[in-house]
């Protein structure tokens, strides 16, 4: 339930802090004071949407926060541990709602920043509020439907036949495309089919191109190899008559021989001693080297065609010659998800098929259990009419349960909210048929017939708090003490905040607040009151008699409020 409403520098509020009780809290004041002014709080706190004049002339920004006790509400606990928002110690939870003079807004719960949305989830889970407009709302068939649907329950059900109708959807438009790319996949296929024969007859491997390009590179240089390691080893360790190695070798002997004379060279006889090292191993690898030189022309001539063909290839496609191998097996893999695109048709169409029986299945369920609440829900209005002052009057919701034709791709063939067109009909008068109810009922029937609704509805959809915004609005006398009775009722199993200008519904309230609106010529000020219980009089005489409260009117506010 709702515990505190904090609100600074709103509209025309500059500080104001409101308790609420349990049970049912009535809201009146004088016209034009902003009654409605702290349920547009709440509103902000529960995400609704900003704008820059909420914020109180003269001031940088708006702070809203409201407190919830959520200790016996299950679902709203549930969504604060699953979004780590949770107080540890308490079973409080507090909206709050920071708006800028330039427009900008932050939300927060419990004291976390959060996306806006979020105020809107646990919003839904904390209070439900219904406006003094609610009744226009009821006209439209998408209205009607959803409010038969919160009456009978059933949230499987719809989620079950929106779940089929968007699967059926989704393969419906794979199939559409599938069908409509089948003629040019197949002239693709032809083409990507005559690209892998080439390449499967080639066969490129990984890696082979580097292998190849060096082997063309040795071959087809052999010759010089042949003779410039010739040479080389003549020049090195093999020439009879002077070599480098012998030469390095006799000036290593001199030098280390003087060494011993002066120790000044010993660093130089050890650097020629490991370079004659060197370079006896240098000559032995260049001589193994020589030894394995050949030369193959028939070897040179295979490779010379597979390294021309893998250029010609890798030119042809466009790509370096290294990627031709994982070019082959791309190609590989498309062809063969065309050469299955015919596969993929035969079971979307099943699929489609098994999904439509899936979904007709769920949507008859789904029918089935809106026929059975329409019939309940018929009953529990018409007998809120009689009691509202329309005793002829009968309500009766008629399902049309819809043909599906699934070949109309224009039409849905599948409604995400089932087959079923929902009409609420009413007769007001004896002898009157049924009717659709913006034909047959007045503006101020219409009023009466939802807050009926609306009470029922509270009353089967639990939420632990309820608001009601003037929804009293064009009822009167006998009627309005109903209303007041109903809304009391109602307070029995949940918390009711009604703003209202009706002594009957205002006498009904545990606490009554009463706004008023202060100014000094130069700045106005709305303030928020709890009446005691004589003031508690006086409002109900003024809600009575108007401005002029006579003795009669005390009087009669008197009685009701001992009602």
């Amino acid at each position: 339930m709702l515990l505190h409403l904090n609100i600074q520098n709103f509209a025309i509020v500059k500080s104001l802090d409101i308790d609420w009780q349990s049970g049912m809290t009535t809201i009146t004041g004088e016209t034009g004071a902003g009654k409605s002014i702290a349920i547009d709080a709440l509103g902000l706190c529960l995400g609704d949407r900003a704008t820059t004049n909420v914020v109180r002339p003269n001031c940088k920004k708006a702070e809203l926060a409201a407190t919830f006790e959520t200790n016996n509400n299950l679902s709203a606990q549930q969504w604060l541990n699953q979004h780590d928002l949770a107080l540890d110690a308490d079973s409080e939870c507090i909206l709050r709602r920071v708006i800028s003079s330039e427009g900008r807004s932050k939300a927060y719960i419990n004291g976390s920043q959060v996306p806006l949305v979020q105020l809107k989830e646990i919003g839904q889970l904390l209070i439900n509020v219904h406006g003094q407009h609610d009744h226009q709302l009821i006209v439209k068939s998408s209205q009607q439907c959803k409010l038969l649907d919160e009456y009978a329950d059933h949230p499987t059900l719809l989620e079950a036949v929106k779940h089929y109708s968007k699967q059926w959807h989704k393969l419906n438009k794979e199939l559409t495309l599938l069908q409509e790319n089948k003629l040019q996949r197949e002239a693709q296929q032809q083409l990507i089919q005559y690209q892998v024969n080439e390449l499967d007859e080639f066969s490129p491997q990984q890696g082979e191109f580097e292998t190849l390009e060096s082997d063309y590179k040795r071959h087809a240089n052999a010759q010089d190899l042949l003779d410039t390691t010739l040479q080389s080893l003549q020049t090195l360790i093999e020439h009879e008559n002077f070599n480098v190695l012998d030469a390095l070798r006799q000036c290593s002997e001199n030098i280390t021989s003087l060494a011993s004379v002066d120790k000044k060279l010993l660093n130089v006889a050890d650097i020629l001693s490991n370079s004659v090292i060197q370079l006896e191993d240098a000559g032995d690898d260049l001589k193994h080297y020589y030894q394995q030189l050949e030369l193959d022309p028939q070897a040179y001539s295979l490779i010379e065609e597979r390294y021309s063909t893998t250029l010609q290839l890798a030119k042809k496609h466009n790509l370096a010659p290294e990627n031709l191998a994982d070019f082959h097996q791309a190609l590989k893999q498309e062809l063969a998800e065309i050469c299955n695109d015919g596969t993929r048709i035969d079971l979307v169409i099943e699929e489609l098929d098994k999904t439509e029986q899936y979904y007709q299945q769920a949507a008859s369920e789904l029918s089935a259990s809106r026929n059975k609440a329409a019939k309940t829900l018929s009953t529990l209005i018409s007998e809120s009419m009689h009691e509202l002052n329309m005793p002829d009057g009968q309500f009766f919701i008629a399902i049309d349960t819809l043909a599906v034709d699934k070949n109309n791709s224009k039409a849905a063939p599948l409604p995400a909210n089932g087959i079923d067109k929902i009409d609420f009909q009413v007769s007001i008068n004896p002898g009157q048929t049924l009717e659709a109810m913006n034909k047959v009922a007045s503006g101020g029937e219409l009023s009466r017939i939802s807050l009926a609704m609306q009470v029922i509805l509270a009353d089967k959809v639990v939420t632990p708090t309820l608001i009601f915004d003037e929804v009293d609005v064009g009822i009167s006398g006998p009627t309005a003490a109903m209303v007041g009775s109903k809304l009391q009722k109602l307070a029995k199993s949940t918390q009711v905040i009604c703003v209202t200008h009706l002594p009957q519904v205002a006498c009904k309230g545990h606490q009554q607040l009463f706004v008023s609106k202060l100014t000094d010529g130069e700045h106005t000020e709305t303030n928020v009151t709890e009446l005691s219980e004589q003031s508690r009089i006086q409002e109900i005489a003024r809600l009575l008699a108007g401005d002029k409260i006579s003795e009669h009117s005390l009087a009669n506010a008197q009685e009701l409020l001992a009602s």
